[in-house]
């Protein structure tokens, strides 16, 4: 009978303990934050930011490179290269599905039609281009606080913004597990940045994404 009784009090224990881990001291829950970023990219037609990728290296170096990311529902995306390459220029899909790739130099420009898998466009995360609006990112957020969640969810707020942290699967590459670091704004309800650490806390990457605009008519001649 103590036996069954204290496995029942262990079992609440535990229970409580998801329940509290899942809380934001201000009051929010984690579904709650789920379904507001969700309600907020409803409402988008199209945006434009400027993302900052970080690459650490193992030997503690790093490599930031910058773009004017612009994406129009439903998979319109447009990558101008700051850095790395300074006016490249990416647009998925061309017409046949593919990546079109168009360098700087003097007119007419070279351009180029690649695979979304082609090694000219790999990522150290494995992340293809089609993988990088932030709708796929909202998805890829619930799947880490629930059902690929493999740790306790930290949650920690101030006036402007939520941090979510939590030790996932990693969203790209299969049978890595990472622990993510989601910076969300409490204005649009939308991601601000996103930390990536291995399960002992060695940091590989940031994505920051900064002036955020939504909804200012991109025109379709943007992704031609």
């Amino acid at each position: 009978c103590l036996s069954r009784s204290f496995f029942l009090f262990l079992t609440v224990l535990v229970a409580c303990l998801i329940i509290f881990s899942a809380v934001v001291h201000g009051g929010y829950d984690v579904e709650t934050v789920l379904k507001k970023m969700e309600a907020a990219y409803d409402e988008v037609k199209d945006y434009q930011t400027e993302v900052e990728v970080t690459i650490y290296n193992k030997d503690g170096s790093f490599k930031t490179e910058k773009s004017l990311y612009t994406f129009k529902k439903p998979k319109w995306i447009r990558l101008d290269l700051v850095s790395s390459h300074p006016r490249m220029i990416l647009v998925y899909p061309d017409r046949n599905g593919k990546v079109l790739m168009r360098l700087p130099g003097l007119l007419p420009l070279p351009t180029f039609h690649l695979m979304l898998d082609d090694p000219l466009l790999q990522t150290p995360s494995g992340q293809r281009i089609d993988q990088t609006d932030l709708g796929l990112l909202i998805k890829n957020i619930r799947h880490s606080l629930t059902d690929q969640r493999r740790g306790p969810v930290s949650i920690s707020e101030d006036k402007d913004t939520i941090q979510i942290q939590v030790l996932a699967n990693d969203h790209f590459r299969e049978g890595v597990e990472t622990t993510y670091q989601f910076l969300i704004s409490k204005e649009r309800w939308l991601p601000l940045e996103v930390g990536m650490s291995t399960p002992i806390g060695v940091q590989e990457g940031r994505i920051i994404f900064r002036n955020l605009r939504i909804n200012i008519n991109v025109p379709d001649s943007l992704f031609q």
